[in-house]
């Protein structure tokens, strides 16, 4: 059996030490070095070329954001952050780690969890993404890019009606990727749903809202969608969005696909609110939450995209989709964004017409 290889990045000795006695219980993982700082891990990773590193964010010497940047521009391996939810600062140093290539992010145990289910999930999550292939990531990707002059819409012209995202696993790279490339003069609002662990998603909107033009909030509950064209709607942590009567509304119902804001439920809402008039995208993730949702939304008439797999980080969802064929249009990420307003700008004509 071929053991899973990890690098345990983490400037508390004691942490660190509990960290890789955890990993250790495991046997099919073997625990291939250590390190207490960013500049550590990055020659380590060198050396090493381990299948997996968890990595924590604030560090002396070389910060782990700084590190994640660098390995996933030369290196590409991995990554699950091992991060404190209770400070904000590092909220957002987390947030810059994802966008930056990081695979997935989970809470630093507390003592009395280490042997018990937060130490069974983190040795879950850590094989999990063993199993996904890392792909260059540097920052410079990220630079907003001017969509073509062509594309861009005049909120004057008419509405165009919703856009609906849904991600998982590297969305918030996607997400962020997908907002740079259209104009903030949108003529429709854009709202998503991320599957992000709870303790680590009660900042993402306000840190999203710094990322790109648009103005990035949580969805409240009977918040009406007519007046926020070209803002952005975050479905909060712990509940499912949907939309119904033009407004924003909030359900408590069981999770779907384990999933709490799930997709599904977002694109199914759509699906019978405003279904000639959406684009719905489906994005990288795992499992398979939002297909059926996006298959909905196209047999409703409307516009359906899914990301391709090789610019995906997890090539789950959006493959469930195309299986289906739920996704009129299976694109690679820098194309998604100018599908989406060349779209816009036929609804337009349709609705002028």
């Amino acid at each position: 059996m071929k053991l899973i290889r990890v690098l345990v990045v983490e400037d508390s000795l004691t942490i660190r030490r509990a960290l890789v006695d955890v990993l250790r219980l495991d046997v099919g993982i073997e625990v291939v070095g250590e390190a207490e700082n960013g500049k550590r891990a990055i020659e380590l990773c060198m050396a090493m070329r381990p299948d997996v590193i968890t990595m924590d964010m604030v560090m002396p010497v070389m910060s782990g954001l700084a590190a994640t940047e660098y390995i996933m521009a030369y290196m590409p391996t991995p990554i699950l952050i091992v991060s404190s939810s209770l400070n904000r600062g590092e909220d957002f140093k987390t947030y810059d780690a994802l966008a930056a290539g990081a695979v997935d992010v989970c809470e630093k145990p507390s003592g009395e969890d280490l042997e018990g289910e937060w130490g069974r999930q983190f040795v879950q999550t850590v094989k999990l993404i063993s199993r996904i292939k890392a792909i260059t990531h540097p920052r410079g990707r990220l630079t907003p890019r001017r969509p073509p002059a062509a594309a861009k819409l005049n909120a004057s012209q008419g509405s165009p009606g919703l856009i609906v995202i849904g991600a998982s696993t590297g969305g918030p790279a996607a997400i962020v990727t997908i907002l740079k490339s259209i104009p903030s003069s949108v003529s429709a609002p854009i709202v998503f749903a991320l599957h992000i662990d709870e303790p680590f998603a009660a900042s993402f909107a306000e840190w999203l809202d710094a990322q790109t033009v648009h103005r990035v909030s949580y969805a409240r509950d009977l918040e009406p969608l007519a007046g926020r064209e070209g803002e952005v709607l975050m479905a909060p942590p712990g509940k499912h969005l949907v939309i119904a009567q033009g407004r924003c509304r909030f359900s408590s119902t069981p999770p779907r696909h384990s999933c709490r804001p799930s997709i599904d439920v977002l694109f199914e809402s759509v699906a019978k609110e405003a279904p000639g008039n959406v684009i719905a995208c489906l994005l990288t993730g795992m499992g398979r939450d939002g297909a059926a949702g996006l298959l909905a939304i196209r047999q409703a008439g409307g516009a359906t995209i899914a990301q391709d797999e090789a610019s995906s980080v997890v090539y789950g969802m959006p493959r469930e989709a195309a299986l289906i064929q739920a996704a009129q249009q299976v694109l690679p990420l820098s194309e998604i964004g100018p599908a989406i307003l060349e779209q816009l700008n036929a609804n337009l004509r349709m609705t002028t017409t």
